[in-house]
């Protein structure tokens, strides 16, 4: 099989979707890996490296994807991309899909793409293997952001994200029991601050105090009003994940309003549309904006600014899965893989997510009966 490796397209992208040593086992394989002049750049793995694993260099966007037959990446595809798609081929990436444009998904469903969304890849325990480091590294992230974003010369209250002896700490809520919130919550606990995870599961909680060491606070969000928590918050961190469909909106405007002069939002939901009323995505070298004087960071590809580290992670966890793919196509491995299944959102054209298809009003197959009629 043919593997392309593009250079990522969206502004401030450092990261890629393939690392050296993860082409050369490919390659090992028997596979020809295609990978874009200077893909790796800005994850420091040079054009050299990729051509000592074994990899072809090409010059253009156009050929990393015409030539593949599956495409991998780490970024949302951009409109402009579409045009370079072969029809038939196998996309894999965080497509956050139920975001995405229509007119997006519907050039996907056109192309007769195949994708697969590495953020429902699933494990046997029902866990998401290749989501799981990105939403740790995106917990520790926020509470360093936080920290600088609370300063004055950032726009925040002038609060140091710590404990000084004599002074009240910050308070730090954390909507979201997951992993995201779960290490915020202990990284915010150890810098010193004063903690409060909200969330409706209540083994989650259970799970956030054990793993802090019983000492961050918890609360049941479907028996308190959140409000409770917002309106005394110096940081809110959004870590809200409904799998597949777009984050549910929690905190309003009025709540926004009714938040401390100065305070923090890090809304790590952002990605699927956000948990915030009011907030947007922004970039990494425009990271942040500010409503009703809180001070709002919404970067969906936040990672992207520890390139390096986000690319090894992504590869290390999604390796498997694309020897899978490549050696039994998508048929025979989703096949063969229901957790490989499970991130299958569209196949050939054809959207085989619920969610996915709901938030696109459109319809919606069974991945095994389209498995089943080609007889896979």
């Amino acid at each position: 099989m043919i593997i392309g490796v593009p250079k990522e397209s969206l502004h401030q992208e450092h990261r890629v979707g393939l690392t050296p040593d993860a082409a050369a086992h490919l390659h090992r394989l028997g596979h020809t890996i295609v990978v874009q002049h200077d893909a790796g750049l800005g994850a420091r793995f040079s054009n050299h490296e990729y051509e000592q694993a074994g990899a072809q260099i090409v010059y253009s966007a156009e050929e990393a994807y015409r030539r593949a037959d599956l495409v991998t990446r780490i970024g949302t595809m951009s409109s402009v991309e579409l045009d370079l798609l072969k029809p038939g081929s196998v996309i894999c990436s965080f497509h956050h899909m139920a975001v995405a444009s229509n007119a997006l998904v519907a050039g996907l469903v056109e192309r007769e793409i195949t994708a697969v969304s590495y953020e429902l890849i699933e494990d046997a325990a029902g866990n998401r293997p290749i989501l799981a480091p990105f939403s740790e590294m995106a917990g520790m992230l926020a509470v360093h952001l936080a920290g600088y974003y609370l300063q004055n010369d950032s726009g925040g209250r002038g609060i140091l994200l710590g404990n000084v002896p004599g002074i009240a700490p910050p308070n730090v809520v954390i909507l979201g029991a997951g992993i995201a919130g779960r290490t915020a919550a202990c990284h915010a606990k150890a810098a010193g601050a004063r903690v409060v995870v909200v969330d409706t599961d209540m083994a989650k909680l259970r799970t956030v105090s054990s793993r802090c060491g019983g000492q961050v606070a918890t609360a049941n969000a479907s028996l308190e009003p959140l409000e409770n928590y917002t309106a005394s918050a110096d940081v809110l961190i959004g870590a809200v994940l409904i799998p597949g469909a777009r984050a549910p909106i929690l905190v309003t405007e009025e709540m926004v309003e009714g938040m401390r002069r100065g305070s923090v939002i890090v809304d790590l939901s952002i990605d699927q549309g956000g948990c915030v009323e009011t907030s947007r995505p922004t970039s990494l070298d425009q990271p942040t904006f500010i409503v009703h004087d809180v001070v709002h960071y919404c970067v969906p590809n936040m990672t992207a600014n520890v390139a390096r580290t986000a690319s090894k992670a992504l590869t290390r966890a999604v390796l498997p899965q694309l020897v899978s793919l490549a050696e039994r196509g998508t048929g025979g491995a989703a096949a063969a893989d229901p957790h490989l299944a499970a991130g299958v959102v569209m196949y050939e054209g054809n959207l085989v997510h619920a969610q996915v298809a709901a938030a696109h009003g459109l319809p919606f197959v069974e991945l095994r009966s389209l498995l089943a009629g080609a007889g896979a």
